[in-house]
């Protein structure tokens, strides 16, 4: 009898994902990848801050002691000395002693003023008591805010009741008020800078002392003293130049953001130049619908933040997954991940996973090499070869996902001297997403027909949509590899995708493919930008526009002229398969029921479909 193989890691086995219907109705197991994932972010968050408001505190503590001495030394510099009057009293004293023993009768003086009645402070000790007091002050201060950071930190970490899903959502909340409030930013670089301004503060007061008392002194002191303010300003600029510089400091970090906004304000500048220079020459300006539209704008933001409105499910799941992209180095962390993204249908939600600069870099990567990390992912039993390419082909369907779902806005207008011209062109982050998908052969990202029964809706919709774009990025991109395309690969799968489809109740599954269907196969021929523009709301599946592809598909099957397509077994079998599919889609009541009951008795009309049935 054979031993099963052991794995001496004792890992998890690793079952590659089928993108769920919804977000997050895998199992678990992307939220178990994601709960990981947010564990390592807070504890290395809390903990980074957690050790810097330790050192915070020590520094202080002897920093305000080394004040506290300071200013006892010059504190009293501010009043009298007590020991002038006293000299002054025993001098007038030993004068009336001194006559008495001479015998003279000199007259002295009775009432003569004391020192401590015309005494005035110097004002450079003025000004050296009150940057000290000014330098203690901010010690004082920081020490006070670490003490509070600290307790926000507790807060932060603390968890609530609840299972696990009320738990994670709580905590990404907390996450997200930490951003909003910048609790970081305050912790990490205002209370430091506090702290360093204080010290700066009690330099300067230090090398004025030794002034006061020695300005030979001073010059010796102050010289390694200004020495450090230069390399400390000057690590500062090297971070700002060099955004990967090991020099990182508050100051630095503030250079960063008052270069940003002077860029803003450079930017605004010109543009209300260029809009006065033009705009109001041209009559466009209206200072009236101007004042009301900032008013308007200005008691809108108020109310808004007046009361806050907290974070709805599916943009908590959008934030997850995007975190989970951005952030995680895990394989299966992003298989996970990305097989999710397939499930978004919200355009708000992709739009605002999409519009972030740090996903779409780090999504651009990984379908530049998709199957980067895949021999290193851990419990897998599979063979190496099919998790490679499994990974392919989730990997440039979420690609296909992301174009289809978000809105195709190519349209661009050039002037020229015959007037307006309307050119299209793509957008560099999206010719970036859509380039890679051009570069295996077909049979290389269809899925095979074994798989396609056990396949997600979803899934096989992504990657028919594929199939579309990586038809018209071969025409469009002639640095991709010319080969001419499958055509009856093609009209195979899809006789096979109807199988999978007769068991889905999903109304955008049945729509894309009946747009397919009913315009193969010119569909493969298209550019890509009509591709884009045209199987755009056959994708999304709302019930008002799935309707006229479902129709068009029922007619160019039924019909004659369909011979030339399909042959009459593959026409039969895509028709039943069809039918079932919006007969589940009727019953489960999703999408317009009333149309789809239209399209029922049309095709029971049909003499085919008599055929088909008897």
């Amino acid at each position: 009898m054979n031993a099963a193989p052991q794995n001496p890691l004792n890992a998890p086995v690793f079952e590659f994902p089928n993108p769920p219907d919804k977000v997050g109705q895998d199992g678990g197991k992307f939220y178990h990848c994601y709960d990981t994932l947010a564990q390592e972010i807070d504890d290395d968050l809390t903990s980074g801050l957690k050790e810097q408001l330790d050192g915070m505190l020590i520094f202080a503590g002897l920093f305000a002691g080394v004040n506290t001495a300071f200013l006892a030394l010059t504190i009293p510099l501010l009043s009298a000395d007590p020991a002038d009057d006293t000299n002054a009293l025993l001098a007038q004293n030993n004068a009336l002693l001194m006559q008495l023993v001479m015998g003279r009768n000199d007259t002295v003086p009775a009432d003569s003023p004391l020192p401590s009645t015309a005494f005035s402070p110097a004002h450079d000790i003025f000004i050296i008591n009150a940057l000290f007091a000014l330098s203690l002050a901010f010690a004082i201060i920081s020490s006070f805010l670490a003490v509070l950071g600290r307790q926000w930190l507790v807060y932060y970490r603390k968890r609530g009741g609840g299972g696990p899903d009320r738990q994670r959502w709580e905590q990404l909340k907390r996450f997200l008020g930490a951003e909003r409030w910048r609790l970081e930013a305050i912790l990490d670089d205002v209370l430091p800078s506090l702290l360093q301004i204080g010290l700066i503060i009690f330099c300067i007061s230090l090398i004025l002392y030794l002034r006061h008392l020695s300005p030979a002194i001073s010059k010796i002191v102050g010289i390694p003293l200004y020495v450090g303010l230069a390399f400390f300003i000057g690590s500062a600029l090297c971070a700002v130049w060099d955004r990967f510089c090991p020099f990182q400091s508050p100051l630095s970090h503030l250079l960063v953001r008052a270069l940003y906004w002077a860029q803003t304000v450079m930017k605004l500048v010109i543009s209300v130049w260029v809009f006065f220079t033009f705009g109001v020459s041209l009559g466009h300006w209206d200072w009236d619908d101007a004042w009301e539209i900032a008013r308007t704008d200005f008691i809108h933001a108020t109310l808004d933040r007046l009361k806050r409105k907290e974070e709805n499910l599916e943009l908590l799941q959008t934030i997850a997954l995007q975190r989970a992209i951005c952030i995680s180095d895990d394989p299966a962390t992003l298989i996970h991940a990305t097989a999710n993204i397939l499930s978004i249908r919200s355009l708000d939600e992709m739009t605002r996973l999409w519009d972030d600069d740090a996903f779409q870099e780090r999504f651009l990567q990984l379908v530049e090499n998709p199957s980067n990390g895949t021999l290193q992912l851990r419990g897998y039993n599979g063979d190496p070869k099919d998790l490679a390419e499994s990974s392919r082909r989730l990997y440039y369907s979420a690609a296909a996902h992301i174009a289809l779902t978000l809105d195709s806005d190519w349209a661009r207008t050039v002037d020229v001297d015959e007037g307006i011209v309307t050119a299209k062109a793509m957008k560099p982050a999206f010719f970036s997403l859509l380039r890679p998908v051009s570069n295996p052969d077909l049979t290389a990202i269809l899925i095979p027909s074994p798989l396609l029964q056990d396949s997600s809706s979803n899934l096989i919709r992504g990657n028919l949509g594929l199939c579309i774009i990586w038809c018209s990025v071969r025409r469009w991109d002639r640095r991709a590899p010319e080969k001419d395309i499958d055509s009856v690969h093609m009209r195979n799968h899809l006789t096979t995708c109807s199988e999978a489809l007769a068991s889905s109740s999903d109304l955008r599954f049945l729509s894309l493919f009946a747009r397919i269907v009913s315009r193969f196969p010119g569909c493969m021929r298209l550019d890509i930008f009509d591709v884009l523009d045209e199987t755009r709301r056959p994708y999304i599946g709302n019930a008002a526009d799935a309707m006229e592809p479902i129709r068009e598909a029922f007619v160019n099957l039924l019909s004659s002229e369909s011979a030339g397509s399909w042959d009459s077994l593959a026409c039969d079998t895509m028709l039943t398969n069809m039918l079932r599919c919006a007969e589940r889609i009727v019953a489960d009541e999703q999408g317009n029921s009333d149309r789809f009951c239209e399209i029922l008795d049309f095709q029971k009309r049909q003499d085919k479909w008599g055929e088909i049935c008897g």
